[in-house]
């Protein structure tokens, strides 16, 4: 079966808390780990995504709503719906690991790094899909 969860890949969550919202699988894990025996990916998503921009607002009001609520999750596959979308991951792949969820504050520190690249991306105008909420 080839593999459609590449690092990279966007997706959409389609169960639990995160249902609707997308993410970047930063490691596909298809044989699964020893706590999770079952194929799994670990992904970074926006959780509460950036509001609408207009040329009228200030550079204050722009700055504060341009930011991003990032989550991270090891999700199971059957709960992932992969779209057409890539995004590049220059520096995503070493923000995240599978230590990464084992002590809470490497877990904070991730989530700061993961929100760092995701507002620097969102600022410079790349992979706008990503960053406009599902409608449905």
């Amino acid at each position: 079966m080839p593999k459609v969860y590449k690092p990279g890949k966007i997706a959409i969550v389609i169960q639990g808390r995160q249902a609707g919202k997308k993410v970047v699988v930063i490691k596909a894990l298809e044989d699964g780990t020893k706590e999770r025996p079952y194929a799994h990916a670990i992904v970074a998503g926006i959780e509460r995504y950036p509001r609408k921009v207009t040329k009228r607002m200030g550079a204050k009001t722009i700055a504060k709503r341009s930011k991003v609520k990032p989550f991270i999750k090891a999700v199971n596959y059957s709960h992932l719906f992969p779209t057409r979308y890539q995004l590049e991951l220059e520096g995503f792949k070493n923000a995240l690991s599978t230590d990464t969820f084992k002590e809470v504050s490497q877990r904070e520190d991730a989530k700061k790094n993961i929100k760092k690249l995701l507002e620097e991306r969102y600022t410079s105008g790349k992979n706008r899909w990503f960053f406009a909420p599902l409608r449905f």
